[in-house]
């Protein structure tokens, strides 16, 4: 008869945390097995690990689907039509400033700063549903400004992938000013500034005359 392996000792959902911390600090490519096991539920062994998460890869799934139905809500404002969309882009860019800085966890966004050059096979997979975040922000953004242009707020000769281009460079660039410690004050007044590239649309449209 064959003998039962050990019974688990840690809560594997708060060891998902842990490990999206892990994650989250160091980049998925720099995280190491054993900074993992460390880390993970006071310390475990690395059949613990493999029984419980299957593999390095597995595990990150696992993190990344948790981080983007938690900390990675923040850009859900972008989808709300509900909104207005100049307040659907300022309210993304607002939370996840607060977010990207607030403690609890590691600074910046994982999203951003998970993996961004893909050179092994591993990391290609892995890769790829940051990259399909990333560029569902940006449609997001996309989306947002073709609201405004039919809406007559932004001026019809605004091309919309360009400006969400703006806003969603200011968007990713937040997680190195959070990593260097820029206070949020800052960042937020930046948010107030870069939302001035909108308004100046917005008055060209008011100026441009009716069709």
């Amino acid at each position: 008869m064959a003998q039962m392996g050990r019974p688990r000792t840690f809560d594997r959902s708060v060891a998902i945390i842990q490990a999206m911390h892990v994650f989250w600090e160091h980049g998925y490519d720099a995280t190491s097995l054993s900074q993992l096991k460390a880390n993970i539920g006071g310390g475990i062994t690395a059949p613990s690990f493999y029984a419980a998460f299957g593999s390095k890869q597995a595990l990150f799934n696992e993190v990344m689907e948790l981080y983007l139905n938690t900390h990675g809500r923040v850009t859900d404002s972008l989808f709300d039509t509900t909104l207005p969309p100049r307040e659907s882009i300022e309210l993304t860019l607002r939370r996840s400033a607060k977010m990207q800085c607030e403690p609890g966890h590691p600074a910046g966004c994982l999203v951003a700063l998970g993996l961004l050059s893909a050179c092994t096979v591993e990391s290609k997979a892995i890769s790829q549903p940051l990259a399909e975040a990333r560029s569902l922000n940006r449609a997001g953004m996309v989306a947002c400004v073709e609201r405004a242009i039919a809406s007559r707020e932004l001026s019809p000769t605004v091309v919309p992938e360009a400006l969400a281009t703006v806003f969603d460079s200011f968007l990713l660039g937040i997680s190195v000013l959070a990593r260097d410690g820029v206070p949020l004050k800052q960042i937020d007044d930046a948010v107030t500034q870069v939302m001035t590239l909108w308004d100046a649309s917005s008055c060209a449209a008011r100026k441009s005359p009716a069709r």
